[in-house]
């Protein structure tokens, strides 16, 4: 079940993003790119996803989320939920410019 409400009942922003795949950036060193399909009050679910850790590699974020949207996503998880309280920001992958 999608959720696109908040729990004061307005729509939720992110539930136009529903169906695209988005890049959610972190405080912290990880990035998420997938494919939203669920918008939940405390979690987004992501399929066709990629969690990548920018400590685990030369490319910083801003680098990786480039090649992701040119080369397409490296999905390493089918389904990823990622809890609200980690996430900085959201935009769609197709919205990233140079």
């Amino acid at each position: 079940m999608t959720s696109t409400a908040t729990d004061t009942g307005e729509t939720d922003p992110l539930a136009g993003f529903l169906g695209e795949e988005i890049v959610i950036d972190t405080q912290g060193p990880l990035i998420f790119i997938g494919r939203l399909a669920e918008v939940g009050p405390a979690f987004l679910l992501l399929i066709d996803a990629d969690m990548h850790d920018s400590n685990d590699s030369r490319a910083t974020k801003d680098l990786y989320v480039l090649e992701s949207r040119d080369l397409g996503v490296r999905v390493n998880r089918a389904r990823l939920v990622v809890m609200r309280s980690q996430i900085a920001s959201v935009s769609l992958l197709r919205e990233v410019v140079d």
